[in-house]
């Protein structure tokens, strides 16, 4: 359940997902796994491992979607960040997904 200062940061109502993605960092192509827990068209929150090293600014592509979000983290609590969205893009070449 999220705390009043989570849910009063939530401008949109983010619908219940669960689809395997992608954290890619462009450094050396690496790649972080995880989980969109929720989404909407802004923003999303994801599920990462515990201590995964996930920098401010990444692309998340989403293999489903075929998408991938340039994502901000706006907030981290234990496993889960969430992040919001300031474009789209296809797929980049270099990952093998």
């Amino acid at each position: 359940m999220a705390d009043a200062n989570e849910t009063d940061m939530r401008r949109e109502h983010r619908r219940r997902v669960l689809k395997g993605a992608s954290i890619l960092t462009g450094i050396s192509n690496s790649e972080i796994k995880c989980v969109v827990r929720n989404m909407h068209q802004n923003g999303a929150e994801l599920d990462v491992p515990v201590g995964a090293p996930v920098p401010a600014e990444f692309l998340l592509y989403v293999p489903i979607d075929g998408i991938a979000y340039r994502s901000t983290v706006v907030w981290r609590k234990d496993k889960r960040i969430g992040v919001s969205f300031s474009g789209k893009e296809p797929k980049p070449s270099w990952h093998y997904g």
